[in-house]
């Protein structure tokens, strides 16, 4: 059975990695990950804030956001573990390529061009295999229409590919208008991959105490459909790579992602929970199903429910809707 796959233009073992976490902060969970399985390590999110100075915002939005983190939650280290500068996040990159021999994927996270994307070259030259950019950002402004804010997404994409020579993958959120023209326009422009989906933080208005507080919970398997459709239309519309992130939690969710057309599967909530182990289980449950309906490669289930495949593309489109509308009717 061939669990291989390319993405970003990696050989990996398998599609299954860890997403980017407060796991790999820590070397003995970079050896539990690869003894587990994971084909590639994804490292938590360098900020911009941290890289333009700002350590008393940054030091500020870790602790509000520490237990409820859209790469952490309860998980998450206490705000002076977590505040790797610059020097010491290029570090602890170096340490963990010389601790494992899996292809190591920096992250750095930033919305708006500054200096910070230089150091999308300062991780290429610290060894990283390839960069995942998260431009996570939610417009507030009435002023601010999609248009300039896709723009400023493919700014930076162009402005870190020209600074670099190993791959890039943008990880997006699910909310813009027209992603597969978004992401077209990014494969344009020499972006490898995308990771889809970011979360979003969904904060929670307290009725007691009149305050707006952080409420970001770990994904659940129904965030999954998010990502399923996305990668059903993308499929067979680019030709980058393309990576399913949140909402997967078991060898289920995994099939179901590459049946719809992901390269890669990253896994977050899971091994928060229930430790690196899990991404063993999961590879194990996942070659029981694929001997059931006997695949005998990954390859063959990428993309066999993409929307061209799919025997039924309006599951994918409008003709859907109505049809789900009618099912609490019956």
């Amino acid at each position: 059975m061939n669990l291989t796959t390319k993405y970003l233009g990696l050989e990996l073992k398998s599609p299954l990695m860890p997403g980017a976490s407060p796991l790999a902060m820590r070397l003995d969970n970079i050896r539990k990950l690869e003894d587990a399985g994971a084909s590639a390590i994804v490292m938590h999110s360098l900020f911009a804030e941290q890289i333009e100075g700002n350590a008393v915002a940054v030091s500020r939005h870790i602790e509000r956001w520490q237990d409820n983190f859209a790469e952490a939650t309860s998980f998450f280290p206490q705000g002076q573990d977590y505040l790797l500068g610059p020097d010491e996040y290029l570090d602890r990159l170096t340490a963990i390529k010389a601790a494992t021999n899996l292809p190591v994927i920096a992250s750095l996270n930033g919305t708006h061009l500054g200096s910070w994307t230089d150091y999308a070259r300062l991780m290429e030259k610290a060894g990283a295999d390839a960069i995942e950019l998260n431009t996570y950002f939610f417009a507030t402004r009435r002023d601010e229409s999609s248009a300039e804010i896709e723009d400023r997404v493919l700014e930076i994409a162009r402005t870190v590919r020209a600074s670099v020579q190993i791959p890039i993958a943008m990880k997006l959120s699910p909310f813009f208008t027209s992603p597969v023209h978004l992401v077209a326009e990014l494969e344009t422009v020499g972006v490898n991959g995308v990771v889809l989906f970011n979360r979003i933080f969904q904060p929670e208005i307290d009725i007691e105490t009149f305050d707006v507080v952080p409420r970001l919970g770990l994904s659940s398997p129904e965030d999954l459909r998010l990502r399923l459709r996305a990668l059903a239309l993308l499929r067979d519309q680019v030709k980058l790579s393309l990576a399913c992130s949140g909402g997967v939690h078991s060898a289920a969710e995994v099939v179901k992602a590459l049946l719809a057309g992901a390269d890669a599967v990253q896994v977050v909530a899971a091994l928060l929970r229930d430790g690196p182990d899990t991404l063993g289980n999961i590879l194990t449950e996942l070659k029981l199903w694929m001997d059931k309906f006997e695949y005998t490669s990954v390859s063959e289930m990428r993309g066999a429910l993409s929307l061209r495949n799919c025997p039924d593309p309006e599951a994918y489109e409008r003709g859907n809707y109505l049809r789900s509308l009618q099912l609490w009717r019956e």
